[in-house]
């Protein structure tokens, strides 16, 4: 019985993840974002440039995508550097490999049962009336 609930708590936290980093990527801006961060670690001023937005706005997104955990802070002197965080797109590939895997069996199943029906409609037709 334990054992259930550690496992139900544990993918309610999970749940609760995939939602934030759902919520946070599914703004067009904070999206952007991170498309520009993908080269590498980015100060603010860099980001702002590239994304043509007022740096009070940047600053907003990051702080959303730093609690999301999709982004990271570190200090450099007067600098904040931010970079995207593996572990958050590692938990997203995972979800989408669940689909995946999902996926690929029902079309596994799908295209195991049009092989049977196929094979079972060529033995209902005589060879003779071909």
């Amino acid at each position: 019985m334990a054992v259930d609930i550690q496992i139900y708590a544990y993918n309610c936290i999970c749940m609760e993840t995939q939602i934030t980093l759902f919520h946070a990527l599914g703004d067009p801006t904070r999206f952007r974002i991170v498309e520009a961060m993908k080269s590498g670690e980015c100060a603010v001023g860099d980001i702002v440039e590239r994304m043509d937005i007022h740096q009070s706005g940047v600053s907003r997104h990051l702080r959303i995508l730093t609690e999301a955990g999709i982004v990271q802070m570190r200090p450099d002197g007067q600098k904040r550097l931010y970079s995207l965080r593996k572990e958050a797109f590692d938990q997203l590939e995972a979800w989408v490999a669940e689909y995946r895997r999902h996926w690929e069996a029902r079309l596994d199943r799908f295209g195991a049962a049009l092989e049977r029906n196929r094979a079972a409609g060529k033995a209902a037709i005589p060879e003779d009336s071909e």
